[in-house]
């Protein structure tokens, strides 16, 4: 006989007219009707079975911290906003238009001489992050940007540069290990002011020469983390888009294969690489390349069919887009507690892993609401734990009550009840 366990939460009516309005779900993959000879698709089985793999399908909560020298302009410049000359915060050096400031690019280079982050303490975010209940966490090493966070031997363009001089990733690592959090490092291939970095692909003997002085430098720097850092447990990778690194699928492959050797358990998602006919994510037989799905940023899966069985992680934001520090929230609907609670229970509840993104400002302090929202998912966690930590999908229809989740012989329902008991009335903005 099973148990039955009810958990509720005060839950916005703005999270499902918002995911309507915004059309949050995106259809199921299509599935290839031929058979391809692939060559350089998938290095690991599909469902790892090792203690590592394991333990990423049970972390259920984590954190994910955009951190760099976005932060100091927090998606303005001089009270002037970004948000129409940038894609988001930390893309503001591709800031353009009629607002952007004159001479922009170089003005952004050289913020590094100002990143001394006064008020950074990574225990405190670490802290803060167990007590929300974050399982793992999820760290920018290097943005697009190319700013490094650590003192790379491979780059002049990095923290040992900066006032604040200090290694960050490696305080990061050491203070969330201390609290039992496991750490993943985010890394951009794509660095905007590297003169041998091409989106294109490189067609002459120049370029080749420069493209393949870019990847050495890449897999330099991705060895060099492992080396200084062996407690990781994974990659985060972005910035793999561009048909430069598309078309170089002999060496990310190999690439792949040498940090797995060097790293055995590492764990890294779909995104890092493409098989040879350009296929990323997902190679031309459909299977999936790397350890899990990293294709759902800020949307949820409607179906638990779509996911087709793989490992899975959402990334979500606060604000629409907002990854790195935004001084002004304002005009934008920003997602309250209630939201994301249900965007977690959904989650969960099909076998995912939900990572709430946190964009700390130039001084290393959380933007207030963001320390708001994680004080009541930590309490809502220290009651409610047992239905997000371990749990698996329940095959039972679908009900309007809520998300089931099971944990060894127990089921829960997580119950979804409409309150005016809401901290604000954001739920009359625009959704986002």
């Amino acid at each position: 006989m099973k148990k039955i366990f009810k958990y509720s939460v005060l839950s916005a009516l703005t999270v499902l007219s918002c995911q309507l309005a915004n059309a949050q779900w995106t259809g199921p993959k299509v599935k290839p009707t031929e058979k391809k000879e692939v060559k350089y698709g998938t290095l690991t089985p599909k469902h790892r079975t090792d203690p590592a793999m394991e333990k990423f399908r049970d972390y259920g909560l984590g954190q994910f911290i955009h951190w760099g020298l976005y932060a100091i302009p927090g998606n303005e410049w001089e009270g002037v906003s970004a948000r129409k000359g940038a894609a988001a915060s930390e893309w503001i050096r591709t800031w353009s238009g009629e607002t952007a400031p004159k001479g922009w690019k170089k003005t952004y280079d050289n913020l590094y001489k100002k990143f001394d982050p006064k008020d950074f303490d990574a225990n405190a975010w670490a802290k803060q992050a167990k007590d929300m209940g974050a399982k793992y966490m999820i760290f920018t090493t290097k943005q697009h940007d190319g700013f490094a966070l650590w003192p790379t031997k491979y780059s002049d363009y990095n923290i040992t540069k900066s006032p604040y001089k200090k290694d960050i990733v490696k305080e990061v690592v050491d203070a969330y290990t201390a609290q039992g959090i496991d750490v993943y490092l985010y890394f951009s291939v794509l660095e905007w002011n590297n003169p041998d970095y091409l989106t294109k692909e490189p067609q002459t003997e120049e370029e080749k020469k420069k493209y393949n002085k870019f990847l050495q430098y890449t897999k330099n720097q991705l060895m060099e983390l492992l080396d200084l850092y062996p407690e990781i447990k994974g990659f985060w990778f972005d910035g793999t888009w561009d048909q430069s690194w598309v078309k170089a699928y002999d060496f990310t492959y190999n690439l792949e294969k040498e940090l797995r050797a060097k790293h055995p358990g590492l764990i890294i998602g779909s995104r890092f690489r493409n098989d040879e006919f350009g296929k990323r994510h997902f190679d031309s037989n459909g299977e999936i390349l790397g350890d899990y799905e990293q294709g759902w940023e800020r949307k949820l899966p409607q179906e638990y069919e779509w996911l087709d069985g793989n490992d899975w992680d959402a990334v979500m934001t606060i604000p629409p887009n907002g990854w790195g520090y935004m001084k002004d929230w304002s005009g934008l609907y920003t997602k309250t507690t209630d939201d994301l609670l249900d965007m977690l229970m959904q989650t969960v509840s099909m076998n995912g892993n939900f990572v709430l993104n946190f964009g700390p400002d130039g001084n290393g302090l959380m933007h207030p609401e963001e320390d708001i929202i994680a004080k009541e998912l930590g309490d809502w966690m220290k009651v409610n734990a047992e239905a997000v930590y371990g749990v698996r999908h329940v095959d039972l229809p679908k009900t309007k009550l809520g998300y089931y989740t099971q944990k060894d012989k127990n089921l829960g329902l997580y119950h979804i009840y409409i309150s005016v008991n809401i901290r604000s009335n954001q739920f009359l903005r625009v959704c986002g």
